[in-house]
């Protein structure tokens, strides 16, 4: 999906983290974004990609070390939103 924020272009891609392996749904989410990382480089450098996750995954599972480490080696942007309010709690560059 892409959007504005404020000045800033953005693309999110959403994951629901709702399969029985979290790590699993990681896996491929880590992939598809590093993929769309690279597509939209070439296409407009100036969008930022972000990760959309479930509070409750973000609180739960992202906190891992290994997921932080990941996310930090690969400076993945997340969106973390509560799906029963429809709402976005945490913009993390």
């Amino acid at each position: 999906m892409a959007a504005e924020r404020n000045t800033e272009k953005i693309a999110v891609e959403i994951k629901s983290f709702i399969a029985d392996s979290d790590i699993s749904e990681f896996h491929t989410a880590l992939g598809q974004y590093l993929n769309y990382c690279q597509a939209i480089e070439e296409q407009e450098v100036d969008r930022a990609l972000y990760l959309a996750v479930p509070i409750e995954t973000y609180q739960d599972f992202f906190q891992l070390s290994f997921v932080q480490r990941a996310l930090h080696r690969y400076q993945v942007k997340l969106i973390v939103y509560d799906p029963r309010c429809e709402e976005i709690r945490l913009w993390i560059k």
